[in-house]
C-alpha cells in the first residue's frame, strides 16, 4: 500500500517538558490506524503536529513523498486532510449546512470577488457546493436537519454534523479526536460501521479512549507511553504485549 503520512523522529517540548519523543509511524491509504495510550500520553499532540498547531523541536513530516515544513491548519484541507476536533468545533449561529459549507471550501473554483460580484459561474460553483454538502449529510442520514442550528441538536447528531464538516472535501486522510466520545452504544457500533466503510476511500487515524471500539475498527494500532512508541502492529499483537498491558491495558485481552 501507498503511505500517505509518514512521520520519523518527531520531538515536540514544551517549556522543557518532552510531549513526544522520537516518534516515528507510517499511515498507509485504505487503513484505520488507532493512535491509543494513556491521559498525557502526547496523543493530541501528535494530531496538532500533523495539524500544523504545533512545530516540532525536530523530525520530519512527509505528505505523499513530500516533506511538509511550514504548514498550517488552514492548508490542511488543500492538501486533503480534513480532522475532527474533541469539542466538535461547530458554529453555533450557523446552520447545520453552512457548518458543513465550511469544510468545502478549498473546493471552491471562484474566489470572494467573484462570489461578490455575483458572476454566474460564482452562483454555479456555489450551488455545486451546496449539493455536495447535502450530498454528505444525506450519506450520513442526517441531511432533515440541514436547517437546523447545532445547539438544537442531540450530541450524536452533533457528532455527525463535525464528521460531515470533514468529510465534504473528500480527504485522502481523515484525523478523528475521540469520535466515540459521549456516544450511546448504538451510535458508537454504527460509527465503526462507518469509519470501516471510509477505509475503501481514504486513510483513517483515530485517537479514541474506547479501546474495545478500537480493537474492532482498526488494521493497525500505535501505542504512545509518556510521549514514546512502545508497540506498534495488528490489533491482537498490541493486545497480548507485555509493555501495552503494563502501560495501559492493565490485562491482557
Amino acid at each position: 500500500m501507498t503511505e500517505l503520512l509518514t512521520i520519523e523522529k518527531v520531538t515536540v517540548r514544551f517549556d522543557g517538558l518532552v510531549a513526544l519523543r522520537d516518534v516515528s509511524l507510517a499511515v498507509e491509504d485504505g487503513t484505520v490506524l488507532g493512535v491509543i495510550g494513556p491521559n498525557g500520553a502526547g496523543k493530541t499532540t501528535l494530531f496538532n503536529v500533523v495539524s500544523g498547531f504545533v512545530r516540532p523541536a525536530h523530525g520530519t513530516i512527509r505528505w505523499r513523498g513530500e516533506e511538509l515544513r511550514d504548514h498550517r491548519p488552514d492548508s490542511l484541507a488543500r492538501l486533503g486532510i480534513s480532522r475532527t476536533l474533541q469539542g466538535l468545533g461547530l458554529f453555533p449561529g450557523m446552520s447545520v449546512l453552512d457548518n458543513v459549507l465550511v469544510g468545502a471550501g478549498p473546493l471552491a473554483r471562484c474566489g470572494p470577488l467573484a462570489t461578490l460580484l455575483g458572476l454566474r459561474r460564482a452562483a454555479r460553483d456555489e450551488a455545486a457546493l451546496r449539493d455536495r454538502a447535502m450530498t454528505t449529510l444525506a450519506d450520513l442520514g442526517i441531511a432533515g436537519v440541514h436547517a437546523a442550528l447545532p445547539g438544537s441538536l442531540p450530541y450524536g447528531i452533533r457528532k455527525r454534523v463535525a464528521l460531515a464538516r470533514a468529510l465534504v472535501a473528500e480527504p485522502r486522510m481523515l484525523l478523528l479526536d475521540e469520535p466515540a466520545s459521549g456516544l450511546a452504544a448504538d451510535e458508537i457500533a454504527e460509527l465503526g460501521e462507518r469509519i470501516t466503510a471510509l477505509a475503501g476511500k481514504c486513510a483513517v487515524v483515530v485517537v479514541e479512549h474506547n479501546i474495545d471500539w478500537v480493537m474492532r475498527v482498526c488494521s493497525r494500532i500505535v501505542v504512545l507511553d509518556f510521549g514514546e512508541v512502545i508497540a506498534t502492529g495488528e490489533p491482537s499483537d498490541v493486545q497480548n504485549d507485555q509493555r501495552v498491558i503494563d502501560a495501559y491495558l492493565g490485562v491482557p485481552a
